[in-house]
């Protein structure tokens, strides 16, 4: 006999169906359009967690940087209208960073649509282009289907963030609904066909070089690059905020494309015969604003390997294209051997060695040195220690001078978005509490989702927040003094005492003002036993580790602009 399926609220049969899909922490900010989820969260609460959050751009954040963590969809629940928009940064973040992610937002009720009802938005037209699919459930009993498509949607072929709507009456009520199975992951894997031609094409090159980027990577798709960098002796470049691919310390690590690329490592990119991008999209930030590869037809033999079929051609006409997930190309390609030696043994060699010379930091103007601070930080810090960024000049520090030697240690937004270091460091530590944390802001940056220390209070996740403090919005203030040398609009910032800000939220507090200062300070936040964070006071003139403003101002002038 079978059993009686049993009555459920659509609020139940929802947390229901987050549980069987492995789901155990949600962020959010609660909200009445959706309160019959948080009663079902209450019955829940010893399987699932929900993180309350202070703002739904700060929630969103830590759920997209959950995603990014794990490999699993970052839960994130908002109330509508408001809550959605604010959340929204946080989709656009999970889209361009191909980062699993499910945002389920309060909605009207189902009589109340179509009228401009209270906080009502067609969430359809408002995430269409950011993001894989958006459905609202106007059906309770088919809340085990469609949440169970979304899961599958946003981690199979390239990841990404779904969004659901949930309309409020539509949550209280009743239906007997049979639940789902778990979702399965779906590896994609390249034909015989093309292996053996990429085989072909690295037999024929001179000057190859991987580049390794984009979302689906997991701890073996790790092991297996390194393998078949190493049965090849391939060098392996980053893709913009993706530098824990790679062992940074590794002798075939050529550095990191993006924001702080080393000229050379540019330079072999020019120059490189064979270019094996392994889930990188090769976008904006990755190919220097496209002017790295030539479009459509790069004047490199191309090697584009991409698990979304829609992004091969897209840009490039590759020689060859291959439609495969990170993971199932590179366990393959790990088990790939070359006919004869390879014959760009010193090409890899100089591309490292052009890599380290590539850390050695320049002195900058004012008292506190940013280099000598990242590079204690990357003899101090532990191998799995997790660091975030958000958007900034002062973000170019960590990526060019701090070494990432482990899988999933850096959490950064490629869609360069600010605020994101703040919350994405809070979820990492909820997360992986053994891990130490450390999320770099800017001043500009931090006071974005800064209201979220409040958030690490509540769960004591012991980040340590470096806020460096420039009192500017430093990257728009290089561009205005490369474009309007002179002309300073709209870029000044009046701060407050970060330090002391941070105590007020309970948090241990410090302030540096020598780099003589920091280390000292730092340990002294290690030990404090809860949140801490420091601020870094640097000299406005220190606006890039290349050039100060001023410098930078005087080389606009004289180009006449």
């Amino acid at each position: 006999m079978k059993n009686e399926i049993k009555t459920r609220s659509g609020g139940q049969v929802l947390v229901d169906a987050l549980r069987i899909h492995g789901v155990e922490r949600a962020f959010g900010v609660p909200g009445e359009s959706y309160l019959a989820v948080l009663d079902a969260f209450h019955d829940a609460e010893d399987a699932i967690e929900f993180v309350i959050c202070r703002q739904e751009g700060g929630a969103a954040y830590m759920a997209e940087a959950y995603g990014k963590l794990t490999g699993k969809p970052g839960i994130c629940f908002v109330t509508r209208g408001p809550g959605a928009t604010n959340a929204s940064v946080g989709v656009h973040t999970a889209f361009q960073d191909s980062t699993p992610m499910i945002l389920f937002i309060g909605q009207v009720a189902r009589d109340q649509m179509e009228r401009e009802a209270f906080q009502e938005i067609d969430y359809r037209r408002m995430f269409g282009q950011m993001a894989k699919w958006v459905v609202e459930i106007e059906d309770a009993a088919r809340i085990p289907e469609l949440v169970s498509q979304a899961f599958h949607r946003a981690v199979n072929g390239r990841p990404g963030p779904v969004v659901i709507a949930l309309p409020e009456d539509m949550l209280t009520d009743e239906v007997a609904v049979a639940d789902t199975p778990p979702n399965k992951r779906v590896e994609m894997y390249a034909g015989e066909p093309q292996l053996n031609e990429l085989i072909s094409l690295l037999a024929e090159a001179k000057r190859p070089i991987v580049v390794a980027g984009g979302g689906g990577w997991t701890q073996q798709a790790v092991a297996d690059l390194k393998a078949f960098s190493e049965n090849f002796d391939l060098p392996v470049a980053a893709s913009f905020r993706c530098q824990d691919l790679f062992d940074n310390r590794h002798p075939n690590y050529a550095g990191d494309l993006g924001l702080a690329a080393g000229p050379k490592l540019i330079q072999h990119i020019k120059d490189c015969d064979l270019l094996i991008s392994i889930g990188a999209r090769l976008g904006e930030m990755t190919t220097g604003a496209y002017t790295l590869i030539d479009i459509p037809v790069p004047k490199q033999m191309l090697v584009h390997i991409h698990p979304g079929a829609e992004e091969l051609g897209r840009v490039y006409h590759a020689t060859l294209p291959i439609n495969a997930s990170v993971a199932g190309f590179l366990s393959q390609a790990a088990k790939l051997r070359p006919a004869a030696s390879p014959a760009w043994t010193q090409w890899t060699r100089c591309a490292h060695a052009d890599y380290l010379a590539n850390l050695e930091h320049p002195q900058i103007p004012g008292p506190v040195q940013m280099g000598d601070v990242m590079e204690w930080l990357r003899g101090h810090l532990p191998a799995d220690a997790i660091l975030t960024t958000g958007a900034g000049n002062y973000s170019a520090w960590a990526h060019r001078f701090y070494q990432y030697r482990t899988f999933r240690t850096q959490l950064g937004p490629t869609n360069g978005s600010m605020g994101y270091g703040v919350p994405a460091a809070i979820a990492a530590k909820i997360t992986a509490p053994d891990r130490t944390v450390v999320a770099l802001a800017g001043d500009g940056c931090f006071l974005m989702n800064g209201q979220e220390l409040a958030t690490a209070m509540q769960y004591d996740a012991r980040v340590i927040f470096l806020v460096i403090n420039n009192g500017m919005y430093g990257t728009i203030r290089m561009h205005q003094e490369r474009n309007y040398p002179g002309r300073v609009s709209g870029t000044r910032l009046t701060n407050p005492d970060f330090a002391a800000l941070a105590r007020s939220y309970g948090l241990h507090g410090e302030t540096v003002e020598r780099t003589e200062e920091f280390a000292p300070a730092f340990q002294r936040c290690e030990a404090a036993g809860k949140p801490a964070l420091i601020e870094i006071r640097v000299d406005p003139e220190a606006l890039t580790p290349k050039m100060s403003l001023t410098q930078i101002r005087e080389q606009a002038i004289a180009q006449g602009r």
